[in-house]
């Protein structure tokens, strides 16, 4: 049978993307056909209760790492543990996410400044996001509580509109993934503060890490493989190792270099363990 590889995020994002170019890069190595399969809905979790609960025989993946394994469990109750639910195969990408203001006109040029203005006065300053418990609304909760400040959440449905409302000045800042922001950046219209990552973004090499400012915050969006639990070791070395081969191949490593992405590899439990530690982290913002 086909194994299906399960998004929970529409055609044509940032997610989708991932997973049918590492699936050209990996299908000459499975006997049989990798088939994406698009479950958008819930920031990611519809598609994760689908897996959670298929039976554990190797031919169902889901596209896990983002909201749906670190940040949507942390603010409501779901239909799966993100921690034991699933059976950690490979970490494909990890990628910054990135603070940003509005460029021409805008009244922050720092992340300083920003932070400043925040502590002076709660809710002063407000942050967008792409809806409530996703990343984008938990990074800030996360810096919020490292710099002893409280912003004003304005959630929106997606990351295109919370970033066209920086730019129409109506809230002051949101974060940003790289294939969002990067023509917006280049053009002027948004300007870059800061980076939630252990290390500068090799694309935005001027934007200091929250850590280097003194905001132990690192949340980086991550995206691998992960099947139902109960999978076999067999069953997931098989997968790993295919996939882990993809990641070699010039499909993939073009991939990278075009999304300015750095080598995200992770083994399975080396995965779960980041993974957890993130969703650990907001559960704590948010005092849970």
């Amino acid at each position: 049978r086909p194994v299906q590889l399960i998004v929970g995020f529409a055609p044509g994002g940032g997610s989708d993307v991932i997973a049918r170019t590492i699936a050209e890069a990996v299908a000459g190595l499975y006997p049989v056909p990798l088939v994406v399969v698009n479950r958008p809905g819930a920031g990611g979790a519809l598609a994760a209760e689908q897996v959670a609960r298929l039976p554990p025989d190797g031919h169902a993946l889901l596209l896990a790492g983002g909201s749906e394994s670190t940040s949507v469990p942390a603010h409501r109750e779901l239909p799966y543990d993100p921690k034991r639910s699933f059976s950690p195969v490979i970490r494909l990408t990890r990628h910054g996410q990135f603070i940003v203001v509005k460029g021409r006109g805008g009244r922050f040029s720092s992340m300083q400044e920003l932070m400043a203005a925040a502590r002076a006065r709660p809710e002063a300053v407000s942050h967008a996001s792409a809806g409530v418990g996703t990343l984008s609304h938990s990074i800030f909760l996360l810096l919020g509580r490292a710099a002893g400040a409280q912003m004003l959440h304005v959630p929106f449905t997606g990351g295109g509109p919370s970033l066209q409302a920086v730019i129409a000045g109506t809230v002051d800042c949101s974060v940003a993934a790289p294939e969002e922001m990067r023509g917006l950046v280049d053009a002027g219209e948004l300007r870059v503060l800061a980076v939630a990552s252990e290390t500068r973004a090799p694309l935005y090499p001027e934007a200091p890490t929250l850590r280097e400012l003194g905001w132990e915050v690192i949340a980086e969006n991550m995206k691998g493989w992960v099947g139902p639990a109960g999978m076999t070791p067999e069953m997931v070395a098989y997968h790993h190792d295919r996939m882990r081969q993809g990641i070699a191949t010039p499909v993939w490593q073009r991939f990278l270099e075009r999304a300015g992405e750095p080598d995200g590899y992770a083994n399975g439990p080396d995965f779960q363990a980041a993974m957890d530690r993130l969703l650990d982290g907001i559960r704590a913002a948010l005092g849970r």
